[in-house]
Formats: C-alpha cells, sequence, structure tokens
C-alpha cells in the first residue's frame, strides 16, 4: 500500500500580463489559502516520506506559505516536468521513485493533477469524493489517495482509493467561489 498526496497551488494573480506563466505568484486570497492548507495538511497526519513539486512561482509559494503556517519546512525535490505536465507524465514521474517511499505528496498544477485522480480512482460510483473532484478540484485543494500496490513502479489506472479531499472553501467560506452582486 502506498499514499500520494496531490495539493494543487494556491490562487494566483493574473494582474501583471507581461509576466511569463510560469512566473505568476499567488495573489491575496492564495496567500491566505495557502497558509490555511498548510495547517490542515500538517494536521491530517500523514508524515510525507518525499514531496516532489513543480519550480513554477506559484508553487514554489504556496509550499512556503503552507510550511511556515503549519511550522515546519520539508526537504523538497523540485522537478519541472510536473509543470503543467499532464496526468501521464505525473504517472510516469511517480513511477520513477527510487527507494518506494511510503508517501509521497505531489504539489503542481491542473488540469494534471485532476486527471491523475481520474486515472488512478475507479469511476464505478462507490467515490462520493471523485464525483466531487469531477465538479472542481480548485486551487490549493488537498486530496489523498490509497494506492493498492507495493512499489510506485506499480502504479496503474484505477490502482487507487480517494481518502481524503480538502478545499479551502472547506475550512473558511470566504475562500470559496466568488459570488457577483
Amino acid at each position: 500500500m502506498k499514499t500520494l498526496g496531490l495539493f494543487r497551488h494556491a490562487k494566483s494573480d493574473w494582474n501583471d500580463a507581461r509576466l511569463r506563466d510560469f512566473d505568476r505568484p499567488l495573489n491575496e486570497r492564495g496567500r491566505t489559502g495557502a497558509g490555511l492548507m498548510g495547517l490542515h495538511i500538517r494536521h491530517y497526519g500523514v508524515r510525507w516520506k518525499r514531496i516532489i513539486a513543480s519550480p513554477a512561482v506559484r508553487v514554489t509559494q504556496t509550499i512556503e506559505l503552507a510550511a511556515r503556517a503549519a511550522g515546519q519546512m520539508p526537504p523538497l525535490n523540485w522537478d519541472r516536468r510536473i509543470y503543467l505536465a499532464s496526468s501521464p507524465t505525473l504517472a510516469d514521474l511517480l513511477r520513477e521513485q527510487d527507494s518506494d517511499p511510503a508517501s509521497i505528496l505531489m504539489v503542481g498544477h491542473n488540469p494534471g493533477l485532476e486527471d491523475l485522480i481520474f486515472d488512478l480512482v475507479p469511476d464505478d460510483g462507490s467515490s462520493p469524493l471523485r464525483d466531487e473532484v469531477e465538479e472542481k478540484f480548485p486551487t490549493a485543494a488537498f486530496a489523498v489517495l490509497e494506492l493498492e500496490i507495493d512499489a510506485w513502479s506499480q502504479l496503474s489506472d484505477n490502482c487507487g482509493r480517494l481518502k481524503h479531499l480538502m478545499r479551502p472553501r472547506d475550512l473558511d467560506a470566504k475562500l470559496g467561489p466568488q459570488i457577483e452582486d
């Protein structure tokens, strides 16, 4: 059994059109959400044996703020392949992990993270959390999957169960979708 955590970067700022997508920082709502989710991830209780993350600015800021709020900075492995990667690319990256850590937290982007959940968790009606992800895996969302594998190299479609899903709006309604007046 392996445990996979997926943490999407927090809400980013689109105000500076001169910035490359890779260089977009978090906006104020994103900074608040990142800290709140960092506390939640810490209290969830999994000790992540390995953390792999996209080096995009919005991801690095999400991790920095989440770690600061949680009072701990975990060792990180930055991997540019996570930046805007598809689900198959993310799965390949997980299959490459050496020393078979019991748990991995991957921090990155959509649609890849969301699609990875869809690929790993069967669409058989048994997972209400999967149904929630189908609605949306928003910025700063955190999901935990249990995988029926002994080694990361065995990762395959439909090998997982979605055990946990938390979004910033679940912890603070002000961080939910903005309603226009």
